[in-house]
Order: C-alpha cells, then sequence, then structure tokens
C-alpha cells in the first residue's frame, strides 16, 4: 500500500510540473523540506511556490516531467525513493524542446495526511576529465 501511495506522489507531481502549478508541486514537501537541486544555492530549505513559479515561467508550454527506474524502500513512516527523472520543455523564446535527464533522490516521511518529501537531492554527473562539464548529453 505505501509504495503505491508513494507512486501516486509522483504522479501527482509529474501532473503538477505539466500543468505548471507550482502549489500543488509544493504541496509535495514538508514544511522545512532540505532541497539539493541541479539550480544554485548549493541547498534549500522547504520549498518557495514562488520560486517554482519563476522557474516554471522561463518555459514556453507544458513542463514534462516524469520519473523513470523507480526503486522505493519503505520502513515504517519513512521512505526513500531513488529515480532517473526526464524533463522536457521549452526554453521562452526557442522553437525547440531539451530533453535532460538527470538523478532524483527523495527521503519522504508519513504523517496522518499521507507521504511528504522531507529531502531531495538531484543531480547530473560531470565529465572528470578536469573540464568539470555536467554530462548533460546523458540517456538511460
Amino acid at each position: 500500500m505505501s509504495e503505491n501511495e508513494i507512486r501516486d506522489l509522483l504522479a501527482e507531481r509529474t501532473a503538477a510540473m505539466h500543468a505548471k502549478d507550482p502549489q500543488r508541486v509544493v504541496a509535495s514537501y514538508t514544511e522545512k523540506a532540505v532541497k539539493f537541486d541541479l539550480a544554485p544555492p548549493l541547498r534549500t530549505t522547504g520549498a518557495s511556490a514562488e520560486h517554482v513559479a519563476q522557474w516554471m515561467s522561463t518555459f514556453d508550454g507544458p513542463i514534462s516531467y516524469t520519473y523513470h527506474d523507480e526503486e522505493i524502500t519503505v520502513s515504517g513512516d519513512l521512505a526513500m525513493v531513488a529515480a532517473l527523472t526526464k524533463l522536457t520543455a521549452t526554453p521562452q523564446g526557442h522553437n525547440e524542446s531539451f530533453t535532460l535527464w538527470f538523478r532524483t533522490t527523495f527521503a519522504l516521511r508519513h504523517n496522518g495526511n499521507g507521504w511528504l518529501i522531507a529531502h531531495e537531492h538531484n543531480s547530473t554527473p560531470f565529465h572528470m576529465d578536469g573540464s568539470f562539464r555536467a554530462a548533460v548529453d546523458l540517456q538511460p
């Protein structure tokens, strides 16, 4: 049952991103969720609908944000999710969309209202050849 509830939470996040609804996106977090996102800063605490709305406004049209190869582990009122995330969107003023695959890890907590994200870590690997360039061209 818990694994299905977590899959439902991931599906809701996908739908909220596609709808460009920042309130729905941040509803999936605990109040003091710790986030390590792709964009600076290195760490944020709490989820801000204003920040999500600002990020969403940089894209024209829908945002496709889907989770793949999810590995879900549940132990009592704590759970971990490791997944690959696929983001496809069209930057404002551009005619073509881009697709970026990256890694996502969630730590979730169950409260009386269901599962919420307490910790999120998104990352892309980088080339270890001294260039330190993000390896944004990788696909599973």
